[in-house]
This record gives C-alpha cells, structure tokens and sequence, in this order.
C-alpha cells in the first residue's frame, strides 16, 4: 500500500471544499450528474446524494433521480459546483418526463446513425 504524496494531498484539499455543495459531474461518457458531494477519496471517486442525470436533447431537458451514487474517479472529466442563486438552464429550456426525453434520445442517435451511413454509401464519391 503507498502513502499519499504531497499531490495527493492537494487533490484531497480542493475537493474538501466542494463537501455538502451541490455540483455537476461531466463523466467521459457524456452524461451530467447533479448531486450533493457527501464524500471522496484520493482517487476522485465521489459519492453524491440526492443525484440525478441531466439529460439534454435540443431544447428538452429532465433531470432523471439516482439517488446515492457513487462515481469511479476515472470517469470523472470535471467536478464543478452549481450556484444555489442563479437558474441552471437558459429559460428556453423546456422540462419533459423521462419517456419523452428517452424517445428524443433515440431519435437523435438515430438521425446521427443513418447521417453515418449515408456518409460511407458515398465515400466512392471522394469530396475531397
């Protein structure tokens, strides 16, 4: 077993700062958690209370609820903490159940595939 190193220390200080705080966690997915940091390691493993994943597709948005949720530190991209005072999301933003912004989800990722295989029918064309 190793001993924290002075690096290790500073990693552990600045995120004691962030304890009780609500934040917004980017993971390397993709995906934006919001929740509570009620605890951390040297690692950056958190675990935040009260979580939920932000899902955003066009102008539609639901915060879907996870509960107590731990978060392995290489997954995080970046821990920032949320403003209690100001609004979170721009006002044209529109709120929709978890359905809704599931079917929108899919939509999109279909859109996106049939763009991707509409770009290798043609790749004999040679654009460039």
């Amino acid at each position: 077993m190793s001993w924290a190193g002075p690096e290790d220390i500073f990693l552990s200080t600045s995120l004691a700062s962030f304890l009780d705080k609500k934040l917004i966690v980017l993971l390397r997915d993709g995906r934006k958690l919001l929740g509570t940091l009620c605890s951390f390691d040297q690692f950056a493993n958190v675990v935040l209370q009260s979580a939920c994943e932000r899902v955003i597709v066009g102008d539609l948005y639901c915060d879907v609820p996870l509960g107590l949720y731990v978060i392995r530190g290489e997954n995080v991209v970046l821990i920032g903490e949320l403003d209690r005072e100001k609004e979170e999301l721009p006002a044209h933003m529109t709120p929709v159940p978890e359905a809704e912004i599931r079917r929108a989800e899919k939509a999109e990722k279909d859109a996106r595939d049939l763009k991707g295989s509409m770009r290798k029918r043609m790749e004999f064309l040679d654009f460039d």
